[in-house]
C-alpha cells in the first residue's frame, strides 16, 4: 500500500456509524469559543473562518429545537481562561441564551470534573455535534470522551480552528495540525463532517 493511499479506518473495522447526527436529533456542544482565542498569545489561525461557522450551526440546531450546552475553560484569574474576565468569555456572536447551560472545566477533556454527563444524558440523545477551539486540544479530547462514555460524536470541522505548535524539528503548521487532529477523530472517536451543510 502506498504511503499516501489512505486505510480503513478503525471506525469502519468496528462498525461503528458512518452517517452524520441530525441536529434536531442531537445535543449540540460548542467548546470554548472564548475569546482567549481571537487575540493576544493564544490567537488562532482562521478563526474568524470558524466562528462565522459556529455561528451559523447555533443557528441551525437552535432552530431546529436541538439542546445547545456551552463549554469553557477556566484557567484562573490573571491567565488568558480568566471566566471572570473579558478575556476568557465566550464570544458574543456565539454566547449562551436563556435555557442554554454553561459547563466550567479545567481540562481538555469537558466531561472531566464537569456536569456534561449529565447535561447529555438528560436531553436524552445518544448523539452529540461538537465544534470548537482548538481543534487538536480540546475539541478532539471532549469528542474522545463522548465516544468512551457510548456518546456518536459528529464533529463540524469548518467550525474549529487551532494554532502552529513547536515540534522537534521545526514548527507543525496550524493546518496541518487541524487536519491531523480531525482525522484522528474520524478513525475511530467519531463522524467528522466539512461543515453545517452536511448535517442530516
Amino acid at each position: 500500500m502506498s504511503a499516501t493511499t489512505p486505510s480503513t479506518t478503525l471506525r469502519e473495522l468496528s462498525g461503528f456509524e458512518q452517517a452524520p447526527a441530525s441536529l434536531a436529533g442531537s445535543t449540540l456542544v460548542l467548546v470554548d469559543y472564548q475569546n482567549t482565542y481571537t487575540r493576544g498569545v493564544m490567537e488562532l489561525e482562521g478563526w474568524e473562518a470558524a466562528l462565522d461557522a459556529a455561528e451559523e450551526l447555533l443557528g441551525k440546531a437552535r432552530a431546529a429545537g436541538a439542546k445547545v450546552v456551552h463549554v469553557v475553560n477556566d484557567g484562573g484569574e490573571g491567565t488568558p481562561y480568566d471566566i471572570r474576565a473579558e478575556i476568557g468569555r465566550i464570544h458574543p456572536r456565539v454566547a449562551p441564551v436563556e435555557g442554554e447551560p454553561v459547563v466550567v472545566k479545567t481540562a481538555p477533556d469537558a466531561f472531566v470534573g464537569t456536569e456534561l454527563g449529565e447535561l447529555l444524558d438528560a436531553a436524552g440523545h445518544q448523539d452529540v455535534v461538537i465544534a470548537g477551539f482548538m481543534t487538536h486540544m480540546c475539541v478532539a479530547f471532549t469528542t474522545a470522551g463522548a465516544f468512551l462514555r457510548g456518546n456518536r460524536p459528529t464533529v463540524v470541522a469548518a467550525a474549529c480552528a487551532t494554532r502552529a505548535l513547536p515540534a522537534p524539528e521545526g514548527t507543525v503548521p496550524a493546518e496541518q495540525l487541524h487536519l491531523g487532529a480531525l482525522a484522528t477523530i474520524g478513525d475511530l472517536y467519531g463522524v467528522v463532517v466539512p461543515d453545517t451543510a452536511a448535517l442530516g
